[in-house]
């Protein structure tokens, strides 16, 4: 056996003839095996998933006993991620097996060209594969594979990537020097030094994540006054995140009229729609019939002369569908005899056959003015908007909830606030939108940036932010709903108390709209969010019994019966509950408010 093999040969033959001979990166060093988990035998370990989409999976696989599945959903496309460290200059090999329609498989921050193939069709597993070359300043590299929107699941297994390994990411140090600026009734200011090696650094509140920033600031918001609140940050990069650093404690400053606008409502409220303007299988309900367990009655419904006038009209339910229905005298007497014992009464405007679009100014004006007429003739707190169906969805390319563009909304929006400032700041808002229009904004916001999602989904976030300050409490409807994901990024489903406490839990921490941590959609106060419920079997799918309901408010009130939901906080100041209706309480012997009474006495 020659003692000299063929590169040394080469050398020796190159120095004899008087020259150098400048090795590349990728021959200085042998190449290897660099991705973690290839073959998904670990599960995910190493890799990430949008929006859920990944999975193991046991069959079918290619070798071994497990496989990734990943399932596109809407606007995602289930891509699947591994960052891994590389060497400036080198060459790169990746590959791997694949099954299904339109799967792709690539790297991306390589410095130059980013490597990408793909399959249109792969019914049973099929290779790809391709190269790459790393910038002259690159040491990490991002891997990924994903399918297409509205397309089914793929699969993918024995991916691979080779060449010269990169010197290991350090994990960040642990940041120091986080500081808190002067606080507002609702808002904390953060500041801290950059911490060498971090791309980005997460923000804590209580130990529950707040967000995730790229630069060395964050305002913390939604916050109640007069309370103190603990912070941390950690920094992160590829290799992992830092230990959280010191917390910091800053003291919101006291309300000084922004908190609780128009309420001056019970620590803990009673919230009911009362049948006016129509009969059902509940029967009619009398103003004066009401009992005192209700602390906001919300008259249902004013509705538009036609979808896009604005023009809303309200009047008592005809005599001949309710033979019981009171005058207009005794009705309008019967309020100011619930507004003298406390109580507010406001118009609900909408419900489920009620489409309100305020497309045009015109329509905003009108709707400003029949609003007011009723608010005036009835002599009304104030007014819940109760859009459902199509009254909002947002226009493709309106993306970020804190700047709506699309006109619905926006008209919405000063409307809304030209009302409030016309009667000042004891005049009540209110809102129960469906969750499809507020929770379902943490995976999907309008069309999506590709199109093609329902452009309905998350409509109510920048109506409900665009008025925090003036919205006197917002009751979600946590019923007529599908699952939802909740913050545990498990879907959540209606009609237990586990519904209600994922449901409001991301009401009280906030959440990134459409996962999107560069746009988080701040935490509310707790006063001014209440449970929204059916008040019996025949009010709307998704009844919830007392002893669910009472489950649900212990775990949030008193961090008591959670179940397998952790919550992000406990929330004692919590309103209350809203139930559909007054009128199917009544027909259901009470049990709704009477529990309310017995919880909260």
């Amino acid at each position: 056996m020659a003692r000299n093999g063929p590169l040394t040969l080469l050398l020796a033959g190159a120095v004899a003839a008087g020259g150098l001979v400048a090795l590349t990166p990728a021959a200085q060093a042998a190449d290897s095996e660099l991705l973690r988990n290839g073959g998904f035998e670990a599960g995910l370990d190493g890799w990430s998933c949008t929006a859920g989409s990944g999975a193991v999976v046991g069959t079918p696989v290619r070798t071994g006993t497990k496989a990734l599945q990943a399932t596109p959903a809407g606007s995602d496309n289930a891509r699947c991620t591994q960052t891994i460290t590389v060497k400036p200059n080198s060459t790169y090999t990746l590959g791997g097996w694949v099954r299904g329609s339109y799967v792709y498989l690539g790297a991306t921050g390589t410095g130059t060209a980013d490597a990408s193939t793909w399959t249109q069709s792969a019914p049973d597993w099929q290779k790809l594969t391709t190269t790459f070359t790393t910038g002259a300043s690159t040491t990490s590299v991002t891997v990924h594979t994903h399918g297409w929107y509205g397309t089914g699941a793929y699969q993918a297994d024995d991916l691979s990537l080779t060449g010269p390994g990169g010197d290991p990411v350090q994990i960040p140090a642990t940041p120091t020097g986080l500081t808190a600026g002067a606080p507002t009734s609702t808002t904390v200011p953060l500041t801290w030094p950059a911490v060498s090696g971090a791309t980005s650094y997460k923000v804590y509140k209580g130990g529950a994540l707040l967000a995730t920033v790229t630069g060395t600031s964050y305002t913390a918001t939604g916050l109640a006054p007069s309370t103190a609140y603990g912070f941390q940050i950690s920094a992160v990069n590829s290799a992992g995140e830092s230990p959280k650093s010191a917390t910091v404690t800053a003291t919101t400053a006291a309300d000084t009229g922004g908190g609780d606008p128009g309420g001056k409502l019970p620590a803990h409220a009673l919230v009911g729609y009362l049948h006016s303007s129509f009969a059902n299988g509940s029967g009619y309900t009398r103003m004066a019939d009401v009992p005192a367990s209700w602390d906001v009655i919300n008259l249902a419904f004013g509705e538009p002369t036609s979808v896009t006038s604005g023009d809303i009209r309200f009047s008592l339910c005809p005599q001949t569908e309710c033979p019981n229905v009171e005058s207009p005298a005794e009705f309008k007497a019967a309020i100011k005899a619930k507004q003298a014992a406390g109580k507010k009464v406001l118009i609900s405007i909408g419900g489920q056959n009620g489409q309100v679009q305020l497309a045009t100014t015109a329509a905003r004006d009108a709707f400003v003015a029949s609003v007011s007429k009723i608010i005036d003739e009835y002599g009304l707190d104030g007014l819940d908007i109760d859009f459902e169906g199509h009254s909002l969805s947002l226009q493709t390319g309106d993306t970020d909830f804190r700047n709506p563009t699309t006109p619905v909304i926006v008209n919405l929006i000063a409307a809304l606030k030209t009302l409030k400032a016309e009667y000042g700041p004891d005049f009540v808002l209110t809102m129960a939108p469906e969750t499809f229009f507020v929770q379902l904004g943490y995976q999907f916001y309008g069309s999506g940036p590709w199109g093609g999602q329902d452009p309905r989904a998350g409509a109510y976030l920048p109506v409900i932010h665009a008025l925090r300050d003036d919205l006197t409490l917002l009751h979600v409807q946590d019923y007529n709903s599908g699952p939802i994901m909740g913050l545990d990024n498990q879907y959540h489903s209606m009609g237990g108390a586990d519904f209600h406490i994922a449901m409001t839990d991301m009401l009280l921490t906030g959440f990134p709209v459409a996962g999107n941590t560069a746009r988080v959609f701040p935490a509310l106060r707790p006063d001014q969010v209440a449970i929204g419920l059916p008040a019996s079997t025949q009010a709307g799918n998704g009844h919830t019994t007392p002893a669910e309901v009472n489950k649900a408010l212990d775990c949030l009130t008193k961090k008591q019966n959670c179940g397998s939901y952790q919550t992000h906080g406990t929330w004692p100041g919590l309103r209350g509950l809203m139930t559909w209706s007054i009128n199917w309480d009544r027909y259901n012997q009470w049990e709704f408010s009477r529990n309310f009474d017995a919880y909260f006495p």
